[in-house]
C-alpha cells in the first residue's frame, strides 16, 4: 500500500466525503443483516406444529436479540394468524431491504466524485510535471512511452482506484458485521470456517504477486507500441516513398504479438482469482453444512434449525466480498505496476529549477556573455570553453558542420540545458540566478521545423503571449509577410492549422512561426536555420520577414546557407563544440580558414 501514498494523499483532501461514504456503507450493510436476522423468529413462528406456544415453553435461541421480535410476531399470530404475520415480515423485509440499497447507491453516488476528482489531480500533475521538465530529457525518452504513462498507466491506476475506495472500505465492514453476527450465532461454527478461509487467501496472494511482473511488462509492450503509431504517422510520406510500409508493419506486428502473449498471461493469472474463491467457498460450504446439520440432528444446546438456515444466509452474503477482495488484490498488483511507472515520471529530478530569491530580469540593456562555457551529455562533450560577447543590438551568426554544437549552445542561453561548465550573463547576471520565465520572456525563437499546434492561426499567434488584439495581431502578421495568404483562407484567423500544421505549407507555416515571434517583440532572437527547409520562393518571402523581425534585436543566427549571414557583425565559426575562428566575413574570408572553405564549397560570390 505504500505504492499508493500519492493517491492516499489525494484522499485526504475529501475527510469528509470518505466518512459519509464510510457511513452509508455501514447502515447498507445493518439493514442487510436486519432483514436476515428477521428471518429466525419468522421461520420458527411459521413451522412450529403448536402455532399458539406459551413464551416459556418458547424454543431457546442463541440469538438473543431476535427473541424481541420472535415475541412480537407469536402475539400477531395468536390474535390474527400466520397468513397476517407472513405478511408483516415480507413489507418489514421490503423496507429493509430498499433501505439497504438506497445507502448502497447513496455511497457509490459520493463515491464516484472522489474517485474522479483523484484522478483529475494526478493528470495534471502528470501532465505539470511533464510541462516542467528539460528538453534533454524528452531526447532521451521515448514519446510512445510517455503517451502510455499518461494514458493507458492512467486507466489501470483508474481501477485499482475504484477497488481500494470501493472494495477495501465496503467489503471488509461487510464481512466483519456479518462474521460478527455468525460468531454470535454458532462461535464454533464460525471458528471452522476461519481456519479454512486463509487457506484459499494464501493461494490467490500467490498468484497475484506474479501478476504485477506480467503487467509491467503489457505497459512496456503498450509504450512501444504507440511509440511505432506515432513514428508511421508522422512518417507516412516517407514509408509510401521508399515502399517502406510491409517493413513497418513488421515492427508493428512483432510489438502486437509480444503484447498479445503478455496479455494473455496476464489475463489468466487474473482470472483465476474468482473460480478459486468461488472452489474454496464452495468447499467451506460444505463443511458448514455437515458439522452445523449434526450440530441440529443432534437437538443439543441452542442451535436449531431455523438458526442454522440463518447462519447459512449470513455465510452467503460474505462470499461475495471475499470473491471481490481477491479480484481486487490482482487488479492492486495490476495498477501498482501502472503507478509505478506514472510514479517514475512523477519523481524524475528537474535539473533545470529556479533557485529561491531568484533575481528578475525585467529588460535586457547590455549584452549577454559566455564565459568558458562548456556542456556535455553524460561523459560526451559537446561544447567546451567558449568565450563570447554579445553586445545589444548586434547580429551574432554560428556556423560550422552538422554535430558542432551549434543549436546546443543557442539552446544554452535560454536555459533549455543548463552549462556543465563556466556561465552564462545577461546583462552580468548568471542566468541560473535569474526568473526563469523573466529570462524567457526576452527570447523569441524561430526554429528550422516550424512548430505549430492543431488549433486556429489567430490562437498558434497568439501563444504565449496573451492579451493580444486583432490589430496586433494582424500587424504582426503583416510584418511576417503572412496577413496576404492567412485572409485567403475560408476562415481567415481562424483557420485550424491542423496536426503539426499540416493544413499550411512549409512556407506559411514559417511564417506564422515568425508572427508569433514579432508579436511578442522580444529584444533577444534565436533564428536556427530558420529558411533552410524551404524553396526559393518561399526562401525568399520568408527571408524578408525575417529580416523585418530583425530590426532592432539582438539576434543570434544559426545558418548553413552561407549567403544568408554575410551582414553578421560578428561570425562565430565551430568546430567540434569549440570556436575554430571568428570575425567578419571579410575577416573570416582573408583567413583562408574553414569558413573560406565552406563558402567555396557553397559558391557564395
Amino acid at each position: 500500500m505504500k505504492k499508493f501514498s500519492r493517491i492516499f494523499k489525494y484522499l485526504s483532501a475529501h475527510k469528509g466525503q470518505t466518512g459519509l461514504y464510510f457511513l452509508c456503507n455501514l447502515l447498507g450493510i445493518l439493514f442487510g443483516l436486519m432483514s436476515f436476522t428477521m428471518l429466525v423468529p419468522v421461520l420458527r413462528i411459521l413451522f412450529e406444529a403448536d402455532s399458539v406456544i406459551p413464551a416459556s415453553t418458547a424454543p431457546a435461541s442463541s440469538l438473543n436479540f431476535p427473541q424481541q421480535i420472535f415475541g412480537f410476531f407469536r402475539d400477531i399470530v395468536q390474535r390474527e394468524d400466520k397468513s397476517t404475520a407472513l405478511a408483516y415480515v415480507c413489507i418489514a423485509v421490503i423496507i429493509f431491504t430498499v433501505l439497504k440499497n438506497f445507502f448502497l447507491y447513496l455511497s457509490l453516488y459520493i463515491l464516484n466524485p472522489i474517485r474522479s476528482a483523484i484522478l483529475r489531480k494526478l493528470r495534471n500533475d502528470l501532465f505539470a510535471k511533464t510541462l516542467s521538465l528539460p528538453i534533454g530529457f524528452f531526447s532521451e525518452e521515448r514519446k510512445g512511452d510517455l503517451i502510455s504513462r499518461m494514458t493507458n498507466d492512467m486507466t489501470e491506476v483508474d481501477i485499482s482506484v475504484i477497488n481500494i475506495l470501493e472494495v477495501f472500505i465496503r467489503e471488509p465492514l461487510t464481512i466483519l458485521i456479518y462474521l460478527g453476527a455468525m460468531v454470535y450465532t454458532n462461535y464454533q461454527l464460525t471458528l471452522i470456517m476461519l481456519l479454512v478461509l486463509p487457506i484459499s487467501g494464501l493461494i490467490i496472494g500467490r498468484i497475484s504477486k506474479s501478476l504485477k511482473k506480467s503487467s509491467n511488462a503489457m505497459q512496456e509492450q503498450l509504450g512501444h507500441m504507440l511509440g511505432v503509431i506515432d513514428e508511421t504517422l508522422v512518417g507516412m510520406r516517407v514509408l509510401k516513398a521508399f515502399n517502406a510500409e510491409g517493413h513497418q508493419h513488421l515492427r508493428f506486428t512483432k510489438l502486437n504479438n509480444k503484447l498479445f502473449r503478455v496479455r494473455n498471461s496476464m489475463i489468466a493469472r487474473r482470472e483465476i482469482a474468482s473460480p478459486l474463491s468461488e472452489t474454496f467457498g464452495v468447499i467451506t460450504v460444505a463443511i458448514i453444512l455437515w458439522i452445523g446439520g449434526r450440530q441440529v440432528f443432534a437437538g443439543t444446546g441452542s442451535f436449531d434449525g431455523a438458526a442454522f438456515i440463518v447462519y447459512i444466509g449470513f455465510f452467503t452474503q460474505i462470499i461475495a466480498p471475499f470473491k471481490n477482495l481477491s479480484s481486487a488484490f490482482y487488479n492492486v498488483q495490476k495498477g501498482s505496476s501502472a503507478l509505478e511507472r506514472i510514479e517514475q515520471l512523477l519523481n524524475v529530478e528537474n535539473t533545470i529549477t529556479e533557485i529561491p530569491n531568484a533575481k528578475p530580469l525585467p529588460a535586457f540593456s547590455d549584452s549577454i556573455v559566455l564565459k568558458n562555457v562548456s556542456f556535455a551529455y553524460g561523459e560526451k562533450q559537446i561544447l567546451n570553453g567558449i568565450n563570447l560577447e554579445i553586445k545589444k543590438g548586434t547580429t551574432v551568426a554560428l556556423v560550422g558542420a552538422s554535430g558542432a554544437g551549434k543549436s546546443t549552445l543557442v539552446d544554452l542561453v535560454p536555459r533549455f540545458h543548463d552549462v556543465t561548465g563556466g556561465e552564462i550573463l545577461v546583462d552580468g547576471i548568471n542566468i541560473k540566478e535569474c526568473k526563469i520565465g523573466d529570462l524567457r520572456k526576452l527570447i523569441g525563437v524561430v526554429s528550422q521545423d516550424p512548430i505549430l499546434f492543431n488549433d486556429t492561426i489567430y490562437n498558434n499567434i497568439t501563444l504565449g503571449t496573451g492579451g493580444a488584439t486583432q490589430e496586433h495581431v494582424e500587424e504582426a502578421a503583416r510584418i511576417a509577410n503572412a496577413d496576404k495568404f492567412i485572409k485567403q483562407k475560408p476562415e481567415g484567423y481562424q483557420t485550424t492549422a491542423g496536426d503539426r500544421g499540416v493544413r499550411l505549407s512549409g512556407g506559411e507555416r514559417q511564417r506564422v512561426t515568425i508572427a508569433r515571434a514579432i508579436l511578442k517583440n522580444p529584444p533577444i532572437l534565436i533564428l536556427d536555420e530558420a529558411t533552410s527547409s524551404l524553396d526559393t520562393e518561399s526562401e525568399r518571402i520568408v527571408q524578408d520577414a525575417i529580416n523585418n523581425l530583425m530590426q532592432n534585436r539582438t539576434c543570434i543566427v544559426i545558418a548553413h546557407r552561407l549567403s544568408t549571414v554575410q551582414h553578421a557583425d560578428e561570425i562565430i565559426v565551430l568546430d567540434k563544440g569549440s570556436i575554430a575562428e571568428r570575425g567578419t566575413h571579410a575577416e573570416l574570408l582573408g583567413k583562408g580558414g574553414i569558413y573560406k572553405r565552406l563558402v567555396d564549397m557553397q559558391q557564395v560570390k
